[in-house]
């Protein structure tokens, strides 16, 4: 009597695995796509800027760029002094952020370590609503409302100032900072603050001098984070701040960012190719290198500093 035949089951599951291969296959191709075509887009912009702006400095000298003291290419007397809207830009940021860096840290300290968990869980999404608002929004509140309220407060503050802008740009960059604050703060491991309490710390000794320590790294990583974004903000500075080029740093006066300039060119009446439709390439080259040096400075302190737990 001869033995039962048993099937060969990997014969089976064979041209399943063949399937699951090709599909697999296919997922890959369309990721490396879309992966491909998001690098392809970045260096196509980087390429752009370096192109017009090595043609706008073939008319203009880079040392006049760098030191002129005015900046008026749309006039009869042109002038290219980047430096007056830097001050302009530096000088918004800086306000954005005495108002965002404290209040956002503040706010993250306080979801992650004194909320209970059920009002986290509705309170962090609610503060994450404000970076859901459009920035015109914001530029028109700090226009029509604060800047009216300023004015009853700081005699000489002018319809278009520096101060009302920043302020309200640090309000709009706010929910990133104390987003990101909170995930570094909640993914510092709760052993840490145990062996804090064991000690016979505080909970505010622990979390000044054990918690904020731990997630440092992200912190820092949060605040360039929202710098960069302060600093690349358009729609807010040009409808607050003004479209006035001042060199210097009064927060009550008009003033111009870059930002706020390259919206100004870029309306359609300059003709393409012109020098002042170059000094928009130049502009934003400019500031294409600010916020690269602080993603730089970002990514080397985040590997210098980032505390690793087992």
């Amino acid at each position: 009597m001869s033995a039962p035949i048993t099937p060969d089951r990997s014969s089976l599951w064979r041209p399943k695995r063949a399937a699951s291969k090709r599909v697999e296959a296919v997922v890959k191709a369309i990721f490396a796509t879309f992966a491909f075509v998001s690098v392809a887009t970045t260096i196509g912009i980087v390429l752009t800027l370096i192109f017009e702006t090595v043609s706008f400095f073939t008319e203009v000298p880079i040392w006049r760029f760098l030191t002129d003291t005015a900046w008026t290419p749309l006039f009869a007397n042109k002038q290219f002094g980047i430096v007056v809207l830097i001050s302009a830009t530096l000088l918004t940021s800086a306000i954005a952020i005495a108002v965002a860096l404290p209040i956002g840290l503040l706010a993250a300290i306080c979801l992650s370590e004194y909320a209970p968990a059920r009002m986290r869980r509705w309170l962090k999404p609610a503060l994450e609503i404000l970076a859901g608002v459009p920035t015109v929004v914001f530029g028109y509140f700090a226009l029509l409302t604060v800047t009216p309220f300023l004015q009853s407060l700081i005699p000489g503050l002018q319809g278009f100032n520096a101060l009302s802008a920043g302020l309200i740009l640090g309000v709009s960059i706010i929910p990133l900072v104390a987003s990101l604050s909170e995930d570094a703060i909640y993914a510092v491991p709760q052993s840490l603050r145990d062996g804090a309490y064991a000690l016979g710390a505080t909970k505010r000794e622990t979390i000044v001098s054990v918690v904020l320590p731990a997630a440092l790294s992200g912190i820092v990583a949060s605040f360039i984070l929202a710098i960069s974004r302060a600093i690349g903000e358009t729609m807010i500075v040009t409808v607050a701040a003004g479209q006035n080029p001042t060199l210097g740093f009064n927060p009550l006066v008009p003033v111009q960012t870059m930002t706020a300039y390259i919206v100004q060119v870029s309306k359609g009446d300059t003709p393409a190719g012109s020098l002042a439709y170059k000094t928009i390439f130049a502009v934003g080259m400019t500031l294409f290198i600010i916020t690269l040096a602080l993603n730089i400075f970002s990514y080397w302190f985040v590997r210098r500093f980032r505390e690793k737990y087992e």
